[in-house]
């Protein structure tokens, strides 16, 4: 991260939060309806008029590419959905959409979420499923160095954080909180910020985005980068 924030003075171990650092959760398939991406992926293309040949110039995917992964014999790495995301207009996690029908309640079982890896990330959605309305809450499980890039982000609505293990530097226009478990923040997300994970080891926060605007994506600033 660039001008990372100094960590210095603050404490290296967490002598009164004894809290275990659970593992990371397992990259999964809901156990009740399984993620197709590859079938996600025709859907998308035909529903928008595209053959393989021109989604393959739109891209830069070959369409031999293209058609192991809309076959499901292979599974296509983050870089290459960033690619076909932006080539489709639509954000990364429109390819993870499981059920389309708009639900009015969503119950998830712990350890069948589908989730999203990104670099030394993993996302899970807590409201998967359902059509998006104002909030949208997360558990991310950052591994060790573990940051949102260079750029500040920068989106509508507000923000909130509530760290559930480890430690998680925020810096919000240039002044850092540093996060244990157990802390909180909430903050207007126009104001620049950027976050790290400050422990050797995986820290996981519950991560609450509340874009006003539709046509925000703030998951894709933070994760996708």
């Amino acid at each position: 991260m660039k001008n990372k924030p100094s960590l210095k003075g603050f404490p290296k171990t967490r002598k009164q939060l004894a809290i275990p650092i659970r593992q990371s959760p397992r990259v999964v398939e809901n156990e009740e309806k399984n993620v197709c991406v590859g079938q996600r992926l025709r859907e998308l293309r035909i529903s928008q008029g595209l053959t393989m040949r021109s989604l393959s110039g739109m891209s830069g995917l070959n369409i031999n590419t293209l058609s192991l992964i809309e076959n499901e014999r292979t599974s296509p790495s983050v870089s290459t959905l960033q690619l076909l995301s932006k080539s489709l207009q639509v954000p990364i996690t429109e390819f993870f959409q499981i059920d389309h029908a708009d639900k009015k309640l969503v119950h998830q079982k712990h350890g069948s979420r589908s989730c999203l890896t990104f670099k030394h990330s993993v996302m899970e959605d807590l409201a998967a499923g359902m059509p998006r309305f104002c909030a949208e809450p997360i558990i991310v499980t950052l591994g060790p160095g573990a940051d949102s890039g260079k750029s500040p982000i920068v989106h509508t609505g507000r923000e909130f954080v509530y760290c559930l293990e480890g430690r998680i530097a925020y810096t919000v226009e240039s002044k850092t909180y540093l996060l244990e478990a157990g802390d909180s923040l909430i903050f207007e997300a126009y104001l620049p910020h950027q976050w790290e994970n400050a422990d050797p080891t995986p820290s996981r926060v519950l991560l609450v985005l509340c874009p006003l605007d539709e046509r925000d994506q703030p998951k894709e600033q933070h994760f996708a980068r």
